[in-house]
């Protein structure tokens, strides 16, 4: 892995210079058959529809945080931390759209992005994070060695990207940050 390579959280403004990179990225991971929630073939039009319509108000009203990693300042990987939860829900946030080109897999950088989403969840005092990832596919194992547990799994939940014929499964799974101990006898 490159010296020059870093995590960032981008800001409304950081991410609007990077806006092309975002949808060259998303534009990869698809072709690749990523299950992110697109079906090929994507057009241009609905990849920036997404990053302008989607990510882009929650950025400005601090309901989304963006992360990137960035070598010589262009994107090659990233994730969001949605922290937009129901009323009853203020510890939770939810894990969306871990993200690698395809060329800089395998080099540990969805562990980095993770990590980094992990710590801006605590710092926001979220205690569980939630994700679902397509069943048995190459985040899946990513996501265990981090410590998240598999809630169960839901069949034919998406169709899948490059085979809009095939419906995938996807595991539900979790992740509880700085949990409170519970002292024994305290129910009793």
């Amino acid at each position: 892995m490159s010296a020059s390579l870093r995590i960032e959280q981008l800001e409304a403004a950081a991410f609007t210079r990077h806006l092309d990179d975002f949808q060259r990225l998303l534009a990869a991971c698809v072709e690749q058959g990523a299950s992110i929630g697109f079906i090929l073939p994507l057009a241009d039009s609905v990849n920036r529809r997404f990053w302008t319509e989607a990510v882009a108000p929650g950025l400005a009203r601090g309901t989304r945080l963006l992360f990137a990693a960035l070598q010589d300042d262009r994107v090659v990987g990233s994730v969001q931390l949605v922290l937009d939860t129901p009323a009853n829900q203020p510890h939770r946030a939810d894990v969306v759209k871990l993200q690698v080109h395809p060329d800089w897999r395998r080099q540990g950088l969805a562990r980095r992005l993770m990590q980094a989403v992990e710590a801006a969840a605590r710092a926001e005092g979220r205690e569980l994070l939630t994700l679902d990832t397509r069943s048995d596919d190459h985040a899946e194992p990513l996501y265990l060695s981090l410590g998240y547990q598999v809630v169960g799994r839901i069949p034919g939940y998406s169709l899948d990207a490059r085979q809009p014929e095939r419906r995938d499964s996807t595991t539900l799974m979790y992740k509880t940050l700085n949990a409170v101990p519970v002292k024994l006898g305290a129910f009793s």
